[in-house]
């Protein structure tokens, strides 16, 4: 807590933390550039991390700091907003460059380039016309306006969950026939602002509502779309986070944001860059006005990170146990009335694809959120989605349309607890995250109307086009199931399954709950997600032989701040090669495993560097023949001894999973189940249904 007259200071100098436009700086800098002196004013400031290998992405997540979704193969670009998270970096020994060094003036030079857009423009090229980041109560008018224009076809909902301050989360739903719900058609649903300070996310979102509400009738593509699915928006998932970032950021004004003169901003206050939501102690609801007094730069210290916080591999690599760092997953599995909302609206609509909007990186993330080879929670290595030849190709084709990268989402770095991979394998149904934007976390509203509609080559196409795109596949039934049969007028029918949901420390339980409705006729077309599971289905993986072609054992301590060399060649050809480091106290060991080449310099192939205590362990895959150099670095304070063993294994392909799993379709009237069937439909197939024990009982039912 501060006084009011400091808060207020603080709050007019909010550090927007984000990355430049190429405008904004040029050029990197030297970390060198980070003072050090005592007395040395820091201004928060945006780095380029040097991660050559996946070992050194993991060393950097481990540090707990404000990591943007602005990742190549070998660098990750992060926020940092003390002088203190510089020596973090410093001590684990990663190297990096400064991209923008005073985000202060970036923060208030984006400001004033949003006033002069929208004093200078009557109307954007938008579906809305809008020239200016909305707030959330411009949320709010814009869902209602949408819905009185449009009765008939756009139809507003609340979420069963209020937020933890008490809002309510509004979204609407946009169809030909809208009221008549329970009709059978698939569902596409496209959402923002999981994460607070990505601003654009939810711009994206309740345009596109906008676009397709307005073309209805006009556009006959969007008309015809309309008539074969259903579009669900939630352009605010965080209302509570969102709140205070868009009131803070706002603010920013170079103006006021030194009033005494002595250029001493030293972090980023304020919420303005806030990334989680308003969960300040578990379990207990914020009291008043706590949340916006928890000043929270970059998501540190206040809230749970929502994308963490979903069901599906909770709790594993990539989402932090401690509160205080920016990935924080929550005290459990759907912990927050955020992702129950989302879990809810899944799982009781045949959610056939969605997009979950985010920023910044341009790229759209598939499936899965860790590395293939990772050990998931049933003890074998996750492998590649079951379809991921179809999420590629739709990937990738709507990338075509934005210029994007389509990637899968482990190659940024490894999450858990995501909203596409807990619906994805709940469900069937694709889902893709798009990172909006090349720089920034909220950049000049000008970029977010040319991410929209497209630029440069690719003008008139955009977020826009890539979006359609994804409906389009939502809407065909090639890409999900479909159930046909005969059933009596005026029956609801439902689907339902209930299964354990693998987290990283356990299972939970989900249940798929839908109904529709039968029509006049008395026949029924209902288009759902397949009823086998994704995370059941069989896929390939590759399995370590139990004995190894050649293993070799190496005893030593290593002092403090130094390595220690050991040499290891391979002579044969093996499928893999698997370096372990075992030491028995709780102290900070690295390994590195470097191929030497044929003039004698070392390269380095792989590298494990976990927390403390952590053993560590690198794995290469068809090493090749020659000499390598297996280092320990020691970074505790003792000098334990360890056992590092070398092996080189075959490995087979092998299919795991394989399940058959059924959908249970019931007939019910007035709540009664007059029958009661499974049925088996994969993807792009169709099964019929025709329930006639119910047609039977239905009259004296």
């Amino acid at each position: 807590m501060v006084a009011s007259s400091r808060r207020s200071r603080r709050f007019r100098a909010i550090a927007i933390a984000v990355a430049a436009v190429a405008a904004a700086g040029g050029g990197l800098l030297p970390a060198s550039t980070v003072p050090a002196a005592a007395g040395e004013v820091f201004r928060p400031q945006l780095v380029t991390v040097d991660t050559p290998t996946r070992a050194d992405k993991d060393r950097l997540v481990a540090l707990g700091l404000d990591l943007t979704e602005h990742a190549g193969h070998d660098y990750v670009e992060v926020v940092l907003h003390h002088a203190a998270d510089a020596e973090r970096l410093r001590s684990a020994g990663l190297d990096w460059q400064v991209r923008i060094p005073d985000l202060v003036q970036r923060a208030s030079d984006v400001n004033a380039a949003n006033r002069a857009y929208a004093a200078a423009t009557e109307a954007s090229p938008l579906p809305s016309g809008r020239d200016t980041y909305r707030g959330l109560a411009d949320y709010h008018t814009d869902l209602d306006r949408l819905a009185s224009q449009h009765p008939g076809l756009v139809r507003k909902f609340a979420l069963p969950y209020r937020s933890l301050e008490g809002k309510q989360v509004y979204g609407v739903e946009i169809a030909d026939r809208v009221d008549a719900v329970d009709d059978g058609r698939p569902v596409f649903l496209m959402m923002g602002l999981h994460h607070a300070r990505e601003w654009p996310s939810g711009e994206h979102a309740v345009e596109f509502a906008i676009d397709l509400a307005r073309n209805h009738g006009h556009d006959a593509r969007i008309t015809a779309l309309l008539k074969k699915a259903r579009v669900i928006v939630v352009p605010v998932v965080n209302p509570d986070g969102f709140e205070k970032s868009v009131n803070d950021g706002r603010l920013v004004d170079l103006r006021t944001v030194d009033e005494g003169g002595t250029g001493s901003i030293l972090a980023t206050p304020g919420n303005a860059y806030k990334r989680k939501n308003c969960r300040i102690v578990d379990g207990h609801a914020p009291l008043a006005g706590e949340c916006g007094l928890a000043s929270s730069p970059g998501g540190f210290g206040a809230g749970v990170d929502i994308n963490r916080n979903y069901g599906g591999s909770w709790g594993g690599p990539g989402a932090a146990a401690e509160p205080v760092h920016a990935t924080y997953r929550g005290a459990g599995p759907f912990s927050e009335p955020e992702t129950r909302n989302i879990r809810a609206l899944v799982s009781g609509r045949q959610v056939t694809g969605l997009i979950s909007n985010h920023t910044f990186s341009n790229l759209v993330l598939r499936p899965n959120a860790v590395a293939p080879d990772t050990i998931g929670p049933g003890g074998q290595p996750v492998g590649d989605p079951p379809d991921e030849a179809a999420l590629k190709e739709l990937g990738d084709r709507m990338a075509a349309q934005n210029g994007y990268a389509s990637q899968h989402s482990w190659e940024l770095y490894d999450t858990t607890g995501t909203t596409e991979d807990w619906s994805y394998h709940a469900t069937g149904g694709y889902g893709y995250t798009f990172e909006i934007g090349p720089d920034e976390f909220h950049p000049p509203f000008p970029e977010v109307v040319a991410e929209y509609l497209g630029t440069g080559p690719y003008a008139g196409k955009g977020n826009r086009e890539a979006y359609l795109l994804a409906l389009e596949n939502a809407a065909d039934p090639r890409a999900h199931s479909v159930i046909t049969g005969k059933a009596p007028a005026g029956a609801t029918l439902r689907l339902k399954k209930t299964f354990a949901t693998p987290t990283w420390t356990g299972v939970i339980q989900d249940t798929l709950d839908t109904t529709m409705t039968v029509g006049a006729g008395g026949s029924y077309t209902w288009h759902v997600n397949p009823s086998t599971r994704p995370l059941v289905k069989a896929r390939q993986t590759r399995v370590v032989s139990s004995e190894p072609l050649e293993r070799r054992t190496y005893t030593g301590t290593t002092a403090p701040t130094q390595s220690t060399d050991s040499e290891f060649t391979v002579d044969r050809d093996a499928d893999l090669l698997e370096v372990a480091l075992d030491w028995p106290t709780p102290d900070d060991l690295d390994l590195r495993v470097l191929r030497r080449n044929a003039d004698g310099t070392l390269t380095e192939v792989g590298s494990s560097a976990g927390s403390v205590g952590e053993k560590e362990r690198v794995l290469l895959e068809n090493p090749a023949r020659g000499g390598y150099v297996l280092r320990v670095e020691n970074w505790a304070s003792a000098a334990p001894s360890w056992t590092l063993t070398a092996s080189l294994f075959d490995t087979t392909a092998q299919e795991t999973g394989g399940l058959v799993e059924n959908w249970t379709l019931t007939c019910e009237k007035n709540g009664t189940v007059l029958e009661r069937v499974p049925v088996v439909v994969d993807r792009g197939g169709r099964a019929k249904a025709d329930l006639k024990s119910c047609a039977k009982k239905w009259s004296g039912g």
